[in-house]
């Protein structure tokens, strides 16, 4: 008789996914327990405590899609729909995002059925400026078009997968209305403050997944193929993959965003869990690394460029020296968040 596989996949994984899983799941109720306070500091603080538990939720996400938590998939994958409804992405199933995010792995390329630059520059002008003036006010327009368009595309479309969602994309939608109209009828200020908190998530999220590619993006069906145009071996992926780590000095504070920022090290060997990604990264490249931009080299770009990358083709240029990132627009609607 085999013995039985242990729960986490690494001997090591037990108690860093333990304090990450329990930090977000405990601090997003605690959060919104704090938003309901009477007191307007509580409230802020209730803010950025659901905002950064669904952070390290969505890229907890991540992990579950490569499976480096749990030892068996279907573990991986009840996490991940646990942790997909905290964060907004339950419209979909947690088998699509994980499809769709293999494909960005096995590919080297940003493989979209929905090419949201596309549709926005096909959309009537006063439409198409309503987008811009959000984006230009730091709502993230584009993704809440994303999400909005996971929720419509079981209706949108006849195909027997998306008619047999239906019923699930119904339930699920329902279900939160109801919870986030108990919240408004609770606490009005709540639910705009919630309402915040996943602005800021999703941003955070776009802030990062901005600058971590160079990839080409190729809008096709769901199991179609890319054009075979180039080589994207492995020498490609590095080239076209940046680690924008939130701080060189501190490294513990790319533990904010669970270190994903160490996405070379993460490409190189996808199946190393987030904790083992900064001595990876260490193993692997220099301080001077081409690939290595500090956030605070984008912060600046992200603002100038923020219009510029809801409509043009490329991501702009990523030059040499103290300022190439100036001319660097980066991506936009690539979240792993939503299958399309």
């Amino acid at each position: 008789m085999s013995n039985p596989k242990p729960l986490f996949r690494y001997t090591d994984g037990p108690v860093p996914n333990a304090l990450a899983m329990t930090y977000s799941l405990v601090g997003y109720g605690l959060g919104i327990g704090l938003l309901l306070a009477d007191s307007w500091l509580l409230k802020a603080g209730g803010t950025l405590l659901v905002a950064h538990a669904m952070i390290i939720g969505a890229y907890l996400m991540h992990e579950f899609a490569h499976g480096t938590i749990f030892s068996k998939p279907v573990h991986n994958a009840r996490a991940g729909m646990v942790f997909s409804w905290m964060t907004g992405g339950c419209y979909a199933e947690f088998q699509d995002l994980r499809r769709k995010h293999m494909r960005h792995h096995v590919d080297r390329a940003d493989v979209l059925t929905f090419d949201s630059k596309q549709f926005i520059n096909g959309l009537p002008v006063w439409v198409r400026k309503i987008i811009l003036v959000l984006e230009w006010a730091y709502i993230p327009a584009v993704e809440l078009l994303l999400h909005t368009y996971v929720i419509l595309l079981p209706f949108l479309e006849s195909s027997d997968k998306q008619r047999a969602r239906r019923p699930a994309v119904a339930v699920t939608l329902a279900v939160r209305v109801a919870a986030f109209a108990l919240l408004g009828w609770l606490s009005p200020a709540a639910l705009v403050l919630y309402t915040v908190a996943w602005l800021m998530m999703i941003t955070v999220l776009r802030f990062t997944d901005a600058y971590q590619h160079t990839y080409d993006a190729f809008a096709v069906l769901e199991e179609g193929d890319i054009p075979a145009d180039k080589l994207r071996d492995r020498a490609y992926e590095q080239q076209n993959t940046f680690s924008n780590l939130v701080s060189l000095r501190w490294p513990v504070l790319n533990l904010l965003v669970l270190n994903f920022s160490y996405h070379n090290a993460h490409h190189e060997k996808p199946v190393a869990p987030w904790y083992r990604l900064p001595a990876l990264h260490a193993q692997l490249y220099t301080d001077g690394y081409r690939q290595i931009v500090p956030m605070k080299e984008l912060i600046s770009g992200f603002h100038r460029h923020r219009l510029r990358r809801v409509t043009d083709d490329d991501y702009g240029h990523f030059g040499e020296g103290p300022k190439r990132a100036e001319g660097f627009y980066g991506a936009v609607g690539v979240s792993f968040l939503t299958a399309v």
